[in-house]
């Protein structure tokens, strides 16, 4: 890397200043608005709880880009959401917006006027508006059933223009809105999966026994099988270990390759039950995947037997090795 001359290291000190002030000033916006919400906050959460149809978010320019983005979190959430553009709304698109719905819409200033006729839809059909805007006199709260008014503070911007501060806020506030209803919805990490099948993050969400080995795959042995055979199985396996199994199917203990080196000098005359561990370590189909992950990580091992239940039912259903996750590309 070539070295800065005294000139350059002058300007970037400066250009690392005015992005620090950014920072500081949207932070003090933030601030600021965690102090501020009230009584319309839980209304808000409530109207987003008890809506029969959508919550459908409507903004104009910076407000709208945001809007899209509420609505996107809240619809991953638990909580279905559209977003309608304001000037669309006038040109067909307010048949969107049905009296089944709640209306949020996004105005900084207040005064959006491709905003009031959507406004005015949202009264015709009797359907709950939230208005969130900085202008606490402004059309859009007065209009609003539940207004949410951001705390005054100013914009980011060298003169004071560009929505920065302003869209931070509104950005904070429709994620604090989203987290607070899904909290309250009971929304669980199962059911987000199953709106993100996709991705890292329906990987990591995916349970282990949709992805676990199975059936015949299982190398399973009596606890009365000589250790010559054992070995075998294990071998044709390739799991680096096998579950010892009773009379009833159910898992009593593992023979691992640990297991073969501390016991080499007796695997000629043992059997399974003598050379296993009687505590083997299992987890439940239903686990996700990212938390079988950190089980395997935390107890050092490179594979586990899966079971319905480890305390009631603990008949193997399956076996997962650290490869799997590697495949699926979670390690």
């Amino acid at each position: 890397m070539a070295m800065l001359d005294k000139s350059q290291k002058i300007g970037a000190d400066e250009i690392l200043a005015h992005g620090r002030d950014v920072i500081a000033m949207e932070a003090e916006g933030l601030a600021a608005l965690a102090t501020s919400l009230d009584g319309a906050f839980a209304e808000a959460v409530h109207a987003f709880l008890n809506v029969e149809g959508r919550v459908v978010i409507s903004g104009l320019g910076k407000s709208g880009h945001v809007g899209k983005k509420i609505a996107a979190t809240l619809a991953s959430t638990g909580t279905p959401a559209s977003f309608v553009h304001s000037a669309e709304a006038a040109h067909g698109d307010m048949g969107m917006i049905s009296s089944r719905d709640a209306l949020m819409l996004l105005s900084n200033s207040g005064e959006t006027a491709e905003l009031m006729p959507v406004i005015e839809h949202a009264h015709r059909i009797g359907i709950p508006v939230i208005g969130i805007s900085s202008g606490s006199d402004s059309t859009l709260i007065k209009a609003a059933s539940i207004p949410l008014v951001l705390p005054a503070a100013q914009e980011a911007c060298p003169i004071r223009m560009a929505p920065t501060t302003s869209t931070t806020m509104m950005l904070a506030l429709g994620d604090a809105l989203a987290m607070a209803t899904m909290r309250l919805r009971g929304f669980s990490r199962e059911d987000f999966q199953k709106l993100h099948p996709g991705g890292s993050l329906g990987l990591k969400l995916m349970k282990v026994r949709q992805f676990m080995h199975s059936r015949d795959r299982l190398p399973l042995i009596p606890a009365d099988m000589p250790m010559a055979e054992a070995v075998m199985v294990m071998t044709s396996k390739s799991f680096g270990l096998a579950g010892v199994i009773d009379a009833d199917g159910q898992l009593i203990g593992v023979v691992s390759d640990g297991d073969l080196r501390r016991h080499l000098h007796e695997l000629n005359s043992a059997l399974a039950g003598e050379v296993m561990n009687s505590h083997p370590r299992m987890i439940q189909a239903d686990m996700l995947a990212e938390d079988a992950l950190r089980f395997l990580n935390e107890q050092k091992i490179t594979a586990l037997f899966v079971v319905e239940d480890e305390t009631a039912d603990r008949t193997p259903v399956g076996i997962v090795h650290v490869h799997d996750f590697i495949r699926l590309g979670l390690a």
